[in-house]
C-alpha cells in the first residue's frame, strides 16, 4: 500500500501505551511486548502487521461498493472519527449507540424517515402556519434525531463492516455485528478481548494521537478502495462502449455485404 506507516509514527503517537497491568485481559498477551512501570507496552510490530491485514481487507470491502460504519462514542475519539467518516462519505455513530441500530434496522429506518419528513415539512408553507408550540416540539424532535442519527442519514442498508474504537465500551455494537455476521475492525487496548474483533488492531484506544493515527490509516485504505472502485467502473464503461462500437460497426457493415452479391448478379445478367 502507498499508505505506509512506520514503527516510529506509532511510537510518536503513543500507540504502544497499554493500560495498567492489573487491568489487563490475558487474551491480549500475544500482543504485549513487556511491562514498564506497572503499564503494559504493546508490541508495535504486531500492530503494524494487524494494520496491514485490516487495511487490505477493508479496502476490498469498499471496492465492492459497500459501506463501513465508524463507531466511537468516547470523548477523545468522537471528533476524529466523525471527521474521517464524513470525508469518506461513510456512516458513523459518535453519540450514544442505540440498541438495535443494526439488529433492528427496519425500526432505525423509520426514525430516519421521520427525520427526513420533519426536514421536508420545515421547507413547506404549512410549517409557518403551525402553532408556535408545535413548531418548537418539531424542532426539538429534529435536534434529538439529528444528534443520534446524524451520521447515518444516508444509510439505506446494513453496513458491510464496522470500524470501532474501544470494543469494551462499544460492546453492544460489537454484539449486534456478531449476530449479523458483520466483520468488526477495531482498535483494541490491553484491557480488551481481541477475539471480539475479526480484525483486531492492538493499540492505545485512549490517547487522541493514537486514535488519530490509526483512524486516518484505516481512512486512507478506505479512500484507496473508493478510488479503485471508480477506476473499475470507468474501465467497465470503456469496455462496454468499445463492445457497443464493434457491434454497431458490424451491423453497419452487414447490409453492405448482403447487397454486394445482388449487384454482381445484375452485372452477369
Amino acid at each position: 500500500m502507498s499508505n505506509k506507516l512506520e514503527y516510529k509514527d506509532l511510537l510518536d503517537a503513543g500507540v504502544h501505551f497499554g493500560h495498567l497491568t492489573r487491568k489487563w485481559d490475558p487474551r491480549m498477551a500475544p500482543y504485549i511486548f513487556m511491562e514498564r512501570n506497572g503499564i503494559h507496552i504493546i508490541d508495535l510490530n504486531k500492530t503494524l502487521n494487524c494494520l496491514e491485514e485490516a487495511s487490505s481487507a477493508i479496502k476490498n470491502i469498499v471496492r465492492s461498493g459497500r459501506k463501513v460504519m465508524f463507531v466511537a462514542t468516547k470523548k477523545q475519539a468522537k471528533e476524529i472519527v466523525a471527521k474521517e467518516a464524513d470525508r469518506l462519505n461513510m456512516p458513523f455513530v459518535t453519540e450514544r449507540w442505540l440498541g438495535g441500530m443494526l439488529t433492528n434496522f427496519a425500526t432505525m429506518r423509520k426514525s430516519l424517515k421521520k427525520l427526513a419528513s420533519i426536514e421536508k415539512l420545515e421547507k413547506e408553507e404549512a410549517y409557518k402556519n403551525l402553532a408556535k408550540r408545535e413548531r418548537l416540539m418539531k424542532s426539538r424532535e429534529k435536534a434529538k434525531l439529528e444528534r443520534i442519527l446524524g451520521g447515518i442519514t444516508d444509510l439505506t442498508r446494513l453496513p458491510a463492516a464496522l470500524f470501532i474504537v474501544d470494543i469494551k465500551r462499544e460492546h453492544i455494537a460489537v454484539a449486534e455485528a456478531q449476530k449479523l455476521n458483520i466483520p468488526v475492525f477495531a482498535l483494541v487496548d490491553t484491557n480488551s478481548d481481541p477475539n471480539q474483533a475479526d480484525f483486531p488492531i492492538p493499540g492505545n484506544d485512549d490517547a487522541f494521537k493514537s486514535i488519530e493515527v490509526i483512524t486516518n490509516y484505516i481512512g486512507k485504505a478506505i479512500e484507496e478502495g473508493l478510488q479503485e472502485r471508480r477506476k473499475d467502473k470507468e474501465e467497465r464503461e470503456l469496455e462496454k462502449a468499445e463492445q457497443e462500437k464493434i457491434a454497431a460497426d458490424k451491423a453497419a457493415a452487414a447490409p453492405a455485404e448482403t447487397a454486394a452479391p445482388a449487384e454482381e448478379k445484375k452485372e452477369e445478367a
